[in-house]
């Protein structure tokens, strides 16, 4: 209730969005500092959690004291983390993988143009890298308790129900708003709706889990479901399929790790739940299909306004990714520079268009570093698993990175962060068994 008031609050009064910032920003800074010792390290993770959720709301809103502020708000909080507990030997490979972003930087320094600006183009591509690399090097075999995992995704959700509400009131009719099958700013607060998408994909995600694992009756149940529906409403109607394509992956790595891993009752129990969970997605679809005058299915099918198809259902990605490719080419040791991909596109055609694919980038940008950096970001999580295998929500944090950095790259923290959180140790709670003594003999 409070993050729907303040989603009404600050569609009232926008300058309450920089308020709300500051005021969250010392709210956690103190919990940390000033909070119990045994404390401070799931107050770094709820801390990062939050920003990572209002990221896109606080730009949305002009919130934030800069456009990367929540990425140097996860580097903070998590330095912060090191300070106080240090990090895992075992995560060398994250040193490796910083190291690696550097020749990048010393590249651009020759092949950017002069008018770019240096310092705000490398902090555009490099701020969700080293984002990624700080807040592994942080999480890399820490441990923390399946309930904790849990309250972290609240932490993240909350923003995200600020951001619902503050759509429904900037654009409460869909149908004023339309002007084709393309991505439409207008119903995305104002905003990216690339980004809008990819972080309320994040939230029907979260939804999802809490119907199925924080759910015990059914008003909870109904409660989470119309909450589901309205983020996925949201969702759906900024026309960027990307974060919900995302959201069906990480979800569907979710249900199938959570039915493998449970009993015969609670698979009864799971099968209840997704019957439940399949009405109301269908009816959130209905509903934006109606709203969208049918357009929302033909921007799913590849089509335009009038029905025809389009000829790139990747809606210029796969250019893109070739353009970088070339790059690579071009310079297949240490890449063209970071940031260069981008300036390269202003010099050809006046638009300025960043990359929508990490993989690409990082091919073009790094070279052969791009390619070992890959390969750490990849293997390392993996041989990771093969020692911890308890965590329930593994592969749905590395789908949720891999699908995010693959349509939106890291423009926001999220994949960053949330690939992170795949590196922890989690444990759960054993229930404590009480055994009758026996009475001993005199």
């Amino acid at each position: 209730m409070l993050h729907i008031a303040m989603g009404l609050l600050v569609f009232l009064f926008q300058s309450i969005s920089k308020v709300y910032f500051v005021g969250a920003v010392l709210y956690f800074i103190w919990k940390i500092i000033l909070g119990p010792k045994k404390d401070k390290i799931f107050n770094v993770f709820l801390a990062c959690s939050y920003f990572v959720g209002a990221e896109v709301f606080f730009r949305m809103t002009k919130g934030g004291l800069s456009y990367e502020a929540s990425k140097y708000l996860v580097i903070v909080f998590t330095v912060m983390g090191m300070f106080y507990k240090g990090v895992s030997g075992k995560g060398y490979p994250y040193f490796m993988y910083l190291i690696l972003l550097v020749p990048a930087i010393v590249v651009a320094s020759i092949t950017l143009t002069f008018d770019a600006n240096f310092r705000t183009n490398i902090a555009f591509v490099l701020s969700g890298p080293v984002c990624l690399g700080v807040a592994a090097l942080f999480c890399y075999e820490r441990k923390v308790s399946h309930k904790q995992i849990l309250d972290m995704l609240l932490y993240m959700l909350l923003p995200l129900v600020a951001t619902t509400t503050y759509l429904f009131l900037y654009n409460p009719s869909i149908k004023d708003t339309l002007s084709g099958t393309a991505s439409n700013s207008a119903t995305s607060g104002g905003f990216g709706p690339n980004q809008v998408a990819t972080v309320l994909g994040l939230g029907m995600f979260i939804m999802v889990v809490r119907l199925f694992l924080q759910s015990p009756n059914i008003l909870l149940k109904v409660l989470n479901i119309a909450l589901l529906g309205a983020m996925g409403f949201r969702a759906i109607v900024t026309f960027s399929r990307g974060g919900i394509f995302a959201a069906v992956i990480v979800v569907g790595a979710f249900l199938w790790t959570l039915f493998f891993r449970s009993s015969l009752r609670q698979k009864n129990q799971i099968m209840g739940s997704f019957m439940l969970l399949i009405v109301g997605l269908a009816i959130t679809w209905m509903i934006s299909s109606t709203q969208t005058m049918g357009l929302i299915d033909k921007r799913y099918a590849n089509e335009d306004a009038q029905g025809r198809e389009k000829s790139d259902i990747t809606t210029g990605r796969v250019d893109l990714f070739m353009e970088e490719v070339n790059g690579f080419l071009e310079s297949p040791f240490l890449g063209i520079g970071a940031s260069r991909t981008k300036n390269k596109r202003v010099e050809q055609s006046g638009h300025h268009l960043p990359s929508h694919n990490e993989v690409g980038r990082l091919l073009a940008e790094h070279g052969f570093l791009g390619i070992i950096i890959l390969t750490i970001l990849i293997f390392t999580p993996l041989a990771y698993r093969g020692k911890h295998q308890n965590s329930l929500f593994f592969w749905s944090f590395l789908c949720f990175w891999f699908a995010t950095i693959n349509h939106s790259g890291m423009r926001i923290a999220a994949p960053s962060f949330i690939y992170a959180l795949s590196l922890l140790n989690v444990t759960y709670e054993q229930r404590s068994v009480h055994r009758k003594q026996s009475k001993q003999p005199i």
